[in-house]
């Protein structure tokens, strides 16, 4: 039998009550009937139908009739008009186990009784392939025609240019940029690296059982900001410091202890040196009014050990030495720094708080402020400035929102000991909504 031609369509369809009411064209897939939603044609669930039967199957480009055993129908090959049991007793169809097969012809057409429905199938000719539609010539143009020719113009311009610019970055070499040295650096970085060391108070001299001796020549400055050309020579120096031990040794009790006794260096110089008894200190305090020494006699010699006897020791009375001037032995005091605060008129941006009531309140607190700005300045005895600082007054009564509007002492430890000293104060005035107040501290050191 000849090959069914692939220019060909099976055509498939469902006949009920004489109407056609399912239709399908396959060119090479098989056609499944059952009551499987995945088969070709759907039908109802019957008792004995399978739910996937493949009735017409396409092997080697070729469709093929598969019969059952209870399947009745008729095929015309052409020639004559065979139904199924024919074509099992004559040998048509080609035994599959139970089932018969049966190669179809391109004129082969025929039906299959499938209960209360009729299945059909033939070959046809497949419909002509729909023209696609053409434009006319005269109204066909080309793309460039169409294209906007100022932005394509733009765009590969812009192209041009980013790829250009980046070929050039990509092949040109890294610029060396060469490490800054301290001394380049600008003045805030250096201050910002290098912070400055604040200056500290003059801490008070000591005084001891002798006063050590002051100069009438002020202070040098510090070592390390005085210049090499300006400091003292090395004889300088030892001119100067045997001029203070001549001034000292003509004063008070160093003068009786420095006094010359017996043609040697005076008592004081026997003790620290090597004398033998040539000077003795008993007589180099001979000058001293209301000094007794207590010698071996006094003490009582006989009868025990030395010091341990009954002897009278004379009282030492209030010293008054012979010298041209006075050792003081008094206390040592504490240098007490103090600095004046001055309040300026403070500015309220609302008529719910009286300025002059503000103004008696901070003052009577004023000494809190002064508090803040003493510790500091026993540290930098300088230390003067204006300081303005910005606060709310809340419908409760207390301060919110401090800040330091201004700060001219350069201590930001004086701010911050002014916020938390106002950040505790409750005000007797209860505004409506809350009042900001900037109010301005002058601060400088007690004359």
């Amino acid at each position: 039998m000849a090959a069914t031609s692939q220019n060909k369509l099976l055509r498939v369809g469902v006949i009920q009550n004489g109407r056609i009411v399912e239709e399908h064209h396959v060119r090479r897939e098989a056609v499944t009937i059952g009551h499987d939603a995945k088969n070709t044609i759907v039908l109802p669930a019957t008792e004995g139908r399978p739910a996937r039967f493949a009735l017409l199957e396409n092997t080697n480009q070729q469709f093929l009739l598969v019969i059952a055993p209870d399947m009745k129908g008729r095929v015309n090959l052409g020639s004559s008009d065979v139904d199924f049991e024919s074509l099992r007793a004559q040998g048509l169809a080609t035994r599959r186990g139970d089932l018969h097969v049966l190669p179809l012809p391109e004129s082969a057409r025929g039906k299959v009784e499938l209960g209360d429905a009729t299945l059909f199938f033939q070959f046809v000719t497949p419909p002509p392939d729909e023209a696609k539609p053409v434009l006319p010539t005269d109204v066909m143009v080309s793309r460039w025609k169409t294209m906007d020719r100022v932005f394509f113009g733009i765009l590969a311009a812009s192209l041009l240019v980013h790829f250009s610019g980046a070929a050039l970055i990509i092949t040109s070499e890294t610029p060396q940029v060469a490490e800054l040295e301290l001394d380049e650096l600008d003045d805030r970085f250096v201050r910002a690296i290098i912070p400055q060391r604040p200056v500290e108070a003059p801490k008070p001299a000591d005084t001891g059982a002798t006063e050590a001796p002051k100069s009438d020549k002020p202070d040098a400055a510090p070592k390390e900001d005085t210049p090499a050309e300006n400091k003292p020579s090395g004889d300088a120096a030892q001119q100067r410091r045997a001029e203070v031990v001549k001034k000292v040794s003509g004063k008070g009790l160093l003068k009786i202890l420095g006094s010359n006794s017996g043609g040697g260096q005076g008592a004081f110089a026997d003790v620290l040196g090597g004398a033998s008894g040539g000077g003795d200190i008993a007589e180099a305090l001979a000058g001293a009014g209301g000094v007794g020494v207590a010698r071996e006699a006094s003490v009582g010699a006989t009868g025990g050990p030395r010091g341990g006897g009954t002897g009278t020791v004379t009282d030492i009375g209030a010293i008054g030495t012979q010298g041209g001037g006075k050792v003081d032995l008094g206390d040592k005091k504490e240098t007490v720094v103090k600095g004046r605060v001055q309040d300026a008129t403070p500015e309220i941006e609302s008529a719910d708080v009286d300025r002059d009531a503000l103004a008696r309140y901070v003052r009577a607190r004023k000494a809190a402020i002064q508090s803040c700005y003493e510790k500091e300045l026993k540290r930098n005895p300088n230390l003067k400035g204006k300081v303005v600082v910005r606060f709310t007054i809340k419908t409760s009564g207390r301060a919110g929102d401090i800040e330091i509007e201004e700060n001219t002492l350069g201590s930001e430890a004086v701010g911050s000991c002014i916020r938390t000293t106002i950040r505790s104060w409750v005000f007797p005035f209860k505004p409506d909504d809350e009042t900001a107040v900037s109010y301005p501290f002058v601060f400088a050191p007690a004359g």
